[in-house]
């Protein structure tokens, strides 16, 4: 007698070829609409998922969790960062949490190298002179930016995409500096030529670019506080392609209207999918350059993230452990 399908629930919508997948291999049900399900539709799909499949718009918190029936054993999360779910929960339950690190690398430094082009050399701006009728013919003083060659950038957090964003700003002439919780090996530092700062503090108050890339965890939430953020020289521009909560979204606007700092990127916003009116005014304004975030929205890099699920979901099914767990520890 054939092994029965597990039953796995996937929250969004994925891409066609691995919602097929997923559909040859596993009983799958589908999110049709696209549209992020209701708290009571989660409680519906734990009671009855042997596998559940979100994404960073599912808040998979305790209180969802104590709901979930004794046959889920299992949420493969489709994204790297797993700030949406509450792991030690699931672990008590003896729930196994997975994600799909590594996939997304390329294409988020990708972004973040585009946003500080961006915004130094305000190509948001310089794209809407044309369409908006503003531009009458070049001028030697219209629309100045700043060159980034020989400027310094300092990375808040120094794993495979702020390694990946160094390589790049290297390329272009950018002097590289880094905090990180442990420092790197001699070889990588010789590799990136990157400075290593044990104070946050004293290298934002030494750099010109700031990136951050560091996951969201308690530990990090507002890391980029008011006080550290002040330690910004005012000609400092700050990008943002991890996550909004890691900045005081507040302290930033205030810094950006006083002119306290040259200009922000952001990908990601504080209280997402909402963005702040104050935002919005800085972007018209040319203070800031705003992404919906996009930063690893790459038909590559999401089909590879759905290949990694359906291997978790896989290899776990199979009674192995899968290659993507995530334990509390790693947080």
């Amino acid at each position: 007698m054939p092994k029965k399908k597990p039953l796995v629930v996937v929250t969004r919508r994925l891409p066609e070829v691995i919602e097929t997948r997923m559909c040859e291999l596993f009983d799958t049900r589908l999110n049709e609409s696209d549209k992020p399900l209701s708290q009571d539709e989660l409680v519906a799909a734990v009671r009855v998922a042997d596998v559940l499949v979100p994404t960073i718009t599912d808040h998979i918190d305790s209180h969802l969790i104590a709901q979930a029936g004794e046959q889920m054993k299992l949420i493969a999360n489709f994204g790297n960062g797993v700030d949406n779910i509450d792991v030690s929960s699931a672990l008590d339950r003896s729930i196994t949490v997975t994600n799909t690190p590594g996939v997304l690398t390329e294409d988020t430094a990708d972004m973040t190298m585009a946003l500080i082009l961006s915004v130094a050399r305000r190509l948001v701006e310089g794209a809407s002179a044309i369409p908006d009728g503003s531009w009458s013919g070049w001028s030697p003083t219209w629309m100045l930016g700043h060159r980034i060659t020989g400027k310094r950038l300092g990375i808040v957090g120094m794993g495979r995409i702020g390694q990946a964003l160094a390589r790049r700003a290297k390329a272009f002439g950018l002097s590289i500096h880094y905090h990180n919780r442990r420092r790197l090996g001699a070889e990588i530092e010789e590799q990136l030529e990157a400075t290593y700062w044990e104070s946050l503090d004293q290298m934002l108050a030494r750099v010109d670019i700031v990136s951050i890339h560091c996951p969201h965890t308690p530990a990090t939430y507002h890391l980029l506080s008011a006080r550290r953020l002040s330690h910004l020289r005012s000609h400092a521009i700050l990008v943002n392609t991890a996550r909004g909560e890691i900045v005081d979204e507040n302290a930033l606007v205030r810094m950006l209207e006083a002119d306290e700092m040259a200009g922000a990127g952001l990908d990601v916003f504080e209280h997402e999918p909402a963005v702040s009116p104050k935002l919005l005014k800085l972007a018209k304004a040319g203070k800031v350059t705003l992404l919906p975030h996009m930063g690893s929205a790459t038909i590559e890099g999401r089909i590879d993230m759905g290949e990694k699920v359906i291997i978790n979901i896989k290899t776990f099914m199979d009674g192995h452990r899968p290659p993507d767990r995530v334990l509390p520890s790693m947080l």
